[in-house]
Protein backbone atom coordinates (compact mmCIF):
# COMPACT_ATOMS: atom_id res chain seq x y z
CA UNK A 1 0.00 0.00 0.00
CA UNK A 2 1.31 3.17 -1.14
CA UNK A 3 1.76 5.63 2.26
CA UNK A 4 3.18 8.82 0.24
CA UNK A 5 3.63 10.43 -3.05
CA UNK A 6 6.65 12.37 -4.08
CA UNK A 7 6.97 14.80 -7.17
CA UNK A 8 10.38 14.85 -7.93
CA UNK A 9 12.01 18.06 -10.16
CA UNK A 10 14.93 19.89 -10.91
CA UNK A 11 14.96 22.55 -8.88
CA UNK A 12 16.40 26.04 -8.99
CA UNK A 13 17.90 28.80 -7.51
CA UNK A 14 15.75 31.16 -5.23
CA UNK A 15 18.17 34.28 -5.16
CA UNK A 16 21.36 35.21 -6.68
CA UNK A 17 23.30 34.04 -4.09
CA UNK A 18 22.29 30.51 -4.65
CA UNK A 19 22.90 30.52 -8.58
CA UNK A 20 26.80 29.29 -8.75
CA UNK A 21 25.88 27.13 -5.42
CA UNK A 22 22.71 25.55 -7.58
CA UNK A 23 24.97 25.34 -10.94
CA UNK A 24 27.36 23.41 -8.96
CA UNK A 25 25.23 20.70 -7.99
CA UNK A 26 23.44 20.82 -11.45
CA UNK A 27 27.19 20.37 -13.56
CA UNK A 28 28.04 18.09 -10.54
CA UNK A 29 31.45 15.61 -11.41
CA UNK A 30 31.91 17.54 -14.77
CA UNK A 31 34.73 19.84 -13.73
CA UNK A 32 33.28 23.00 -14.85
CA UNK A 33 34.64 26.27 -12.84
CA UNK A 34 32.78 28.79 -10.89
CA UNK A 35 33.73 31.44 -13.66
CA UNK A 36 31.92 29.89 -16.48
CA UNK A 37 29.01 28.89 -14.24
CA UNK A 38 28.38 32.64 -13.21
CA UNK A 39 28.35 33.35 -17.38
CA UNK A 40 25.55 30.23 -17.87
CA UNK A 41 23.81 32.25 -14.74
CA UNK A 42 23.18 35.55 -16.54
CA UNK A 43 19.89 33.79 -17.06
CA UNK A 44 18.76 33.50 -13.93
CA UNK A 45 20.31 36.74 -12.90
CA UNK A 46 18.23 38.57 -15.79
CA UNK A 47 14.72 37.15 -13.48
CA UNK A 48 16.41 38.41 -10.17
CA UNK A 49 18.48 35.21 -9.44
CA UNK A 50 15.24 33.44 -8.97
CA UNK A 51 14.22 30.96 -11.32
CA UNK A 52 10.33 30.69 -11.09
CA UNK A 53 10.26 26.41 -10.74
CA UNK A 54 10.12 25.81 -6.83
CA UNK A 55 7.18 28.34 -6.83
CA UNK A 56 5.57 26.83 -9.81
CA UNK A 57 6.36 23.31 -8.32
CA UNK A 58 4.54 24.40 -4.70
CA UNK A 59 1.30 25.25 -6.40
CA UNK A 60 1.27 22.28 -8.71
CA UNK A 61 1.96 20.16 -5.50
CA UNK A 62 -0.80 22.49 -3.35
CA UNK A 63 -3.49 21.81 -5.66
CA UNK A 64 -2.51 18.05 -6.29
CA UNK A 65 -3.27 17.78 -2.56
CA UNK A 66 -6.64 19.57 -2.88
CA UNK A 67 -7.61 17.08 -5.46
CA UNK A 68 -6.59 14.11 -3.68
CA UNK A 69 -8.30 15.91 -0.54
CA UNK A 70 -11.36 16.00 -2.76
CA UNK A 71 -11.13 11.80 -3.48
CA UNK A 72 -10.53 11.19 0.27
CA UNK A 73 -7.18 11.02 -0.17
CA UNK A 74 -5.28 12.13 2.74
CA UNK A 75 -1.59 10.64 1.64
CA UNK A 76 0.95 12.96 1.88
CA UNK A 77 2.54 14.78 -0.88
CA UNK A 78 5.87 15.80 -1.06
CA UNK A 79 8.33 17.35 -3.23
CA UNK A 80 11.72 16.81 -3.90
CA UNK A 81 14.52 18.30 -6.25
CA UNK A 82 17.76 17.22 -7.62
CA UNK A 83 19.46 20.23 -7.55
CA UNK A 84 18.62 22.57 -4.77
CA UNK A 85 16.18 22.52 -1.81
CA UNK A 86 13.94 20.94 -0.55
CA UNK A 87 16.64 18.02 -1.58
CA UNK A 88 14.89 14.50 -2.20
CA UNK A 89 17.30 12.61 -0.06
CA UNK A 90 15.88 15.01 2.62
CA UNK A 91 12.54 14.78 2.04
CA UNK A 92 12.66 11.12 1.82
CA UNK A 93 14.16 11.13 5.27
CA UNK A 94 11.65 12.97 6.61
CA UNK A 95 8.47 10.69 5.07
CA UNK A 96 10.39 7.68 6.21
CA UNK A 97 10.32 9.35 9.86
CA UNK A 98 6.66 9.98 9.46
CA UNK A 99 5.89 6.33 8.92
CA UNK A 100 6.29 6.25 5.06
CA UNK A 101 7.45 2.99 3.69
CA UNK A 102 6.21 2.92 0.13
CA UNK A 103 6.18 5.97 -1.92
CA UNK A 104 5.14 6.18 -5.34
CA UNK A 105 7.33 8.88 -7.28
CA UNK A 106 6.03 10.97 -10.33
CA UNK A 107 8.30 13.38 -12.09
CA UNK A 108 7.61 16.69 -13.24
CA UNK A 109 8.52 16.14 -17.20
CA UNK A 110 5.63 14.72 -19.18
CA UNK A 111 8.37 12.70 -22.13
CA UNK A 112 10.70 9.92 -22.00
CA UNK A 113 14.36 10.73 -22.35
CA UNK A 114 17.88 9.78 -20.24
CA UNK A 115 17.94 13.61 -18.67
CA UNK A 116 13.99 13.80 -18.53
CA UNK A 117 13.17 10.49 -16.99
CA UNK A 118 15.79 7.53 -16.15
CA UNK A 119 17.92 10.27 -14.81
CA UNK A 120 15.22 10.44 -12.25
CA UNK A 121 14.69 7.31 -11.52
CA UNK A 122 18.81 7.14 -10.63
CA UNK A 123 18.13 9.65 -8.39
CA UNK A 124 15.73 7.93 -6.38
CA UNK A 125 17.79 5.16 -5.93
CA UNK A 126 20.73 6.99 -5.13
CA UNK A 127 18.76 8.76 -2.19
CA UNK A 128 17.45 5.54 -0.84
CA UNK A 129 21.51 4.84 -0.73
CA UNK A 130 21.96 7.84 1.17
CA UNK A 131 19.04 7.45 3.71
CA UNK A 132 20.28 3.56 4.20
CA UNK A 133 16.74 2.60 5.18
CA UNK A 134 16.35 -0.88 3.94
CA UNK A 135 12.89 -1.43 4.65
CA UNK A 136 11.64 1.70 2.34
CA UNK A 137 10.81 1.48 -1.34
CA UNK A 138 10.07 3.71 -3.98
CA UNK A 139 8.48 3.35 -7.20
CA UNK A 140 8.42 5.45 -10.13
CA UNK A 141 5.58 6.42 -12.36
CA UNK A 142 6.28 6.58 -16.18
CA UNK A 143 6.17 9.56 -18.04
CA UNK A 144 2.76 10.61 -19.02
CA UNK A 145 3.00 12.34 -22.41
CA UNK A 146 0.18 10.30 -23.90
CA UNK A 147 -2.61 10.72 -21.13
CA UNK A 148 -5.67 11.99 -22.09
CA UNK A 149 -5.51 15.19 -18.91
CA UNK A 150 -1.92 16.40 -20.50
CA UNK A 151 -3.98 16.25 -23.92
CA UNK A 152 -6.60 17.91 -22.83
CA UNK A 153 -4.37 20.63 -20.75
CA UNK A 154 -2.34 21.11 -23.74
CA UNK A 155 -5.38 21.27 -25.93
CA UNK A 156 -6.80 24.00 -23.78
CA UNK A 157 -3.78 25.99 -23.73
CA UNK A 158 -2.81 25.99 -27.87
CA UNK A 159 -6.24 26.90 -28.36
CA UNK A 160 -6.61 29.88 -26.56
CA UNK A 161 -3.64 31.40 -28.09
CA UNK A 162 -4.93 30.39 -31.61
CA UNK A 163 -8.05 32.59 -31.07
CA UNK A 164 -5.53 35.64 -29.36
CA UNK A 165 -3.55 35.27 -33.21
CA UNK A 166 -5.98 34.23 -35.66
CA UNK A 167 -3.95 33.10 -38.80
CA UNK A 168 -0.68 31.95 -36.93
CA UNK A 169 1.50 29.80 -37.70
CA UNK A 170 1.70 27.02 -35.16
CA UNK A 171 4.97 25.96 -33.27
CA UNK A 172 5.28 23.39 -31.13
CA UNK A 173 8.39 23.73 -29.03
CA UNK A 174 10.56 21.48 -26.53
CA UNK A 175 13.66 20.97 -25.15
CA UNK A 176 16.33 19.90 -27.28
CA UNK A 177 18.29 16.64 -26.49
CA UNK A 178 21.58 15.49 -28.39
CA UNK A 179 20.55 12.76 -31.04
CA UNK A 180 22.28 10.04 -29.47
CA UNK A 181 19.92 10.34 -26.03
CA UNK A 182 17.01 10.48 -28.69
CA UNK A 183 17.87 7.39 -30.20
CA UNK A 184 17.93 5.32 -26.70
CA UNK A 185 14.86 6.87 -25.12
CA UNK A 186 11.04 5.32 -25.20
CA UNK A 187 11.21 2.12 -24.76
CA UNK A 188 8.28 1.86 -22.72
CA UNK A 189 6.50 3.83 -25.18
CA UNK A 190 7.85 2.44 -28.63
CA UNK A 191 8.68 6.19 -29.48
CA UNK A 192 11.46 7.75 -28.97
CA UNK A 193 11.63 11.32 -27.71
CA UNK A 194 11.12 13.43 -30.45
CA UNK A 195 8.13 10.74 -32.22
CA UNK A 196 6.64 11.22 -28.63
CA UNK A 197 6.50 15.46 -28.94
CA UNK A 198 5.32 14.88 -32.46
CA UNK A 199 2.54 12.83 -31.75
CA UNK A 200 0.59 14.63 -29.64
CA UNK A 201 1.47 17.99 -31.53
CA UNK A 202 -0.61 16.31 -34.64
CA UNK A 203 -2.84 14.92 -31.76
CA UNK A 204 -3.30 18.82 -30.71
CA UNK A 205 -3.28 20.12 -34.82
CA UNK A 206 -5.73 18.06 -35.79
CA UNK A 207 -8.36 18.11 -32.64
CA UNK A 208 -8.10 22.02 -33.24
CA UNK A 209 -7.91 21.92 -37.30
CA UNK A 210 -4.45 23.59 -37.91
CA UNK A 211 -2.86 21.63 -41.10
CA UNK A 212 0.29 23.88 -41.17
CA UNK A 213 2.39 23.39 -38.07
CA UNK A 214 6.16 23.21 -37.00
CA UNK A 215 7.97 21.16 -34.29
CA UNK A 216 11.30 23.04 -33.26
CA UNK A 217 13.23 22.91 -30.07
CA UNK A 218 15.00 25.40 -27.60
CA UNK A 219 17.96 25.26 -24.87
CA UNK A 220 20.22 23.30 -26.85
CA UNK A 221 23.93 23.65 -24.69
CA UNK A 222 26.49 21.74 -24.83
CA UNK A 223 30.06 21.42 -28.13
CA UNK A 224 28.62 22.53 -31.12
CA UNK A 225 30.57 19.35 -32.77
CA UNK A 226 27.49 17.05 -31.03
CA UNK A 227 24.48 16.56 -32.86
CA UNK A 228 21.48 17.47 -31.16
CA UNK A 229 17.45 17.95 -32.18
CA UNK A 230 16.59 20.68 -34.66
CA UNK A 231 15.84 23.15 -35.69
CA UNK A 232 16.36 25.44 -33.25
CA UNK A 233 13.23 27.92 -32.65
CA UNK A 234 14.66 31.32 -33.39
CA UNK A 235 16.48 29.56 -36.25
CA UNK A 236 13.28 28.10 -37.21
CA UNK A 237 11.62 31.71 -37.13
CA UNK A 238 13.81 33.10 -39.52
CA UNK A 239 13.32 29.91 -42.01
CA UNK A 240 9.51 31.27 -41.48
CA UNK A 241 10.09 34.90 -42.12
CA UNK A 242 11.49 33.89 -45.40
CA UNK A 243 8.39 32.06 -46.17
CA UNK A 244 6.13 34.73 -45.97
CA UNK A 245 4.61 34.20 -42.12
CA UNK A 246 4.07 37.01 -40.83
CA UNK A 247 2.97 35.74 -37.24
CA UNK A 248 3.68 32.88 -35.13
CA UNK A 249 2.09 30.77 -32.10
CA UNK A 250 4.66 29.10 -30.05
CA UNK A 251 3.49 26.05 -28.04
CA UNK A 252 5.56 25.01 -25.07
CA UNK A 253 4.29 21.22 -24.74
CA UNK A 254 7.48 20.20 -23.86
CA UNK A 255 7.50 21.75 -20.63
CA UNK A 256 4.34 21.84 -17.93
CA UNK A 257 5.30 24.79 -16.34
CA UNK A 258 6.75 28.26 -16.84
CA UNK A 259 10.09 28.06 -15.83
CA UNK A 260 13.27 29.34 -16.98
CA UNK A 261 13.40 27.65 -20.45
CA UNK A 262 10.26 29.05 -21.32
CA UNK A 263 10.87 32.55 -19.70
CA UNK A 264 14.24 32.81 -21.39
CA UNK A 265 14.69 30.74 -24.19
CA UNK A 266 11.15 31.44 -25.55
CA UNK A 267 9.66 35.00 -23.71
CA UNK A 268 12.97 36.18 -23.96
CA UNK A 269 15.24 34.95 -27.02
CA UNK A 270 12.70 33.90 -29.47
CA UNK A 271 10.31 36.72 -28.60
CA UNK A 272 13.24 39.59 -29.45
CA UNK A 273 14.60 37.04 -32.65
CA UNK A 274 10.10 37.42 -33.58
CA UNK A 275 10.54 41.16 -33.04
CA UNK A 276 13.90 41.57 -35.04
CA UNK A 277 12.26 39.76 -38.16
CA UNK A 278 8.74 41.54 -37.77
CA UNK A 279 6.40 39.05 -37.01
CA UNK A 280 3.96 39.25 -34.47
CA UNK A 281 4.19 36.37 -31.23
CA UNK A 282 2.29 35.07 -28.86
CA UNK A 283 3.13 32.48 -27.03
CA UNK A 284 0.65 29.65 -25.78
CA UNK A 285 0.56 28.50 -21.78
CA UNK A 286 2.03 25.53 -20.03
CA UNK A 287 -0.12 22.91 -18.65
CA UNK A 288 0.55 24.40 -15.04
CA UNK A 289 -2.15 23.87 -12.64
CA UNK A 290 -4.94 23.17 -15.69
CA UNK A 291 -7.60 21.34 -13.61
CA UNK A 292 -7.43 18.10 -16.43
CA UNK A 293 -3.62 17.72 -15.72
CA UNK A 294 -4.02 18.14 -12.22
CA UNK A 295 -6.53 15.35 -12.14
CA UNK A 296 -4.71 13.50 -14.54
CA UNK A 297 -2.00 13.29 -12.09
CA UNK A 298 -4.00 12.22 -9.22
CA UNK A 299 -5.22 9.57 -11.26
CA UNK A 300 -1.63 8.42 -12.01
CA UNK A 301 -1.02 8.40 -8.47
CA UNK A 302 -4.08 6.37 -7.36
CA UNK A 303 -4.42 3.89 -9.87
CA UNK A 304 -0.97 3.31 -11.12
CA UNK A 305 -1.92 -0.07 -12.82
CA UNK A 306 0.91 -2.70 -13.29
CA UNK A 307 2.04 -1.26 -16.38
CA UNK A 308 2.47 2.46 -15.52
CA UNK A 309 5.62 2.47 -13.79
CA UNK A 310 9.13 2.44 -15.79
CA UNK A 311 10.94 0.04 -17.60
CA UNK A 312 13.97 -1.85 -16.16
CA UNK A 313 16.39 -0.81 -18.69
CA UNK A 314 14.10 2.21 -20.07
CA UNK A 315 15.68 5.77 -21.35
CA UNK A 316 19.52 4.16 -21.11
CA UNK A 317 22.71 6.01 -22.05
CA UNK A 318 23.71 5.08 -24.40
CA UNK A 319 27.72 5.21 -24.93
CA UNK A 320 27.39 7.76 -28.12
CA UNK A 321 25.12 9.73 -25.98
CA UNK A 322 25.96 12.37 -23.41
CA UNK A 323 25.12 14.84 -21.00
CA UNK A 324 24.63 18.21 -21.73
CA UNK A 325 28.03 20.67 -20.87
CA UNK A 326 27.87 24.54 -19.84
Amino acid sequence: MVDAYLVVSYGGPNGPEDVVPFLRNATKGRGIPDERLEQVGEHYYMFGGKSPINELNAALVQDLRDELARRGDSTPVALGNRNWEPYGNDVIQELYENGARNILAIATSAYSSYSSCRQYREDLARWLGEVDLPDLTIRKVKQFWNTDGFYRASVTAVRESLEAAPGSRLIFVTHSIPNAMNDSSGLEFGMTYEQQHLDLARRIADELGVEDWDMAYCSRSGSPHTPWLEPDICDHLEDLKTDGITGVVVAPIGFISDHMEVLYDLDTEAKAKAEELGLAFERAATVGTDPDFISQIADLLQNPGRTSYCEENCCALSRSATLPAL
